[in-house]
């Protein structure tokens, strides 16, 4: 890791991936690391109105990660219908049919690794490399709410209307972002995430 003070207090640790950005998030939670706020993202976590930057820049190196997937946070299950304009798109990308892709998808407990794009909007991650998919090539002007998307190993699933240009799998009534909750996110850093299929109406294809 590599450890750059930003300002007066804060410092901004660059990781090698999202999963040993997640463990270290998560080992600050652990420890109770004295910071006024801790934001992981795809390759690194920022540690913000920090008391001592010298001391914790000294102190990182040395804490010991979890190996591997980190998963100890609370369960999320979010119900989805499978029925996004992509579902053919990605099938085909991983040389499945419409339902195994559902299948594949609903089998998977994921976890989310950070929180960004707009108010909300979690990358949870648990898909293997070999299931990546890219972006579209031309991305939509208008993404309903509650799109169910997969870019890269990432799903996502949006908060509210906007563009975009994840594959869309399906769509879920689930509200994701309130601001009116001492928990403004459903899906904050280091949830668990199990996607639910509803309606099944996806046949083999």
């Amino acid at each position: 890791m590599r450890c750059i003070p930003v300002g007066a207090d804060a410092v901004l640790v660059e990781v090698a991936d999202a999963m040993e950005a997640t463990a270290l998030f998560t080992e600050a939670r652990r420890r109770g690391t004295a910071a006024r706020d801790i934001v992981p993202a795809a390759a690194t976590v920022l540690f913000d109105g920090v008391t001592d930057v010298n001391a914790l820049i000294e102190e990182l190196p040395q804490w010991s990660l979890p190996v591997g997937r980190v998963a100890s946070g609370p369960l999320v299950e979010v119900p989805t219908v499978y029925d996004g304009p992509d579902l053919d798109a990605v099938s085909q990308l991983w040389d499945m049919t419409s339902r195994e892709v559902v299948v594949t998808h609903t089998s998977t407990e994921m976890l989310v690794a950070f929180c960004g794009f707009s108010p909300g909007f979690a990358y949870c991650t648990g898909l293997p490399v070999e299931r990546a998919v890219p972006r579209l090539d031309s991305p939509r002007t208008r993404v309903p709410a509650g799109s169910v998307g997969l870019a890269g190993q990432f799903t996502g699933v949006y908060p509210s209307a906007s563009p975009g240009g994840w594959q869309l799998i399906g769509r879920t009534d689930l509200a994701l972002w309130d601001p009116s909750r001492d928990q403004p996110a459903t899906l904050p850093p280091g949830t668990r995430v199990r996607f639910v299929e509803m309606n099944r109406g996806v046949v083999d294809r």
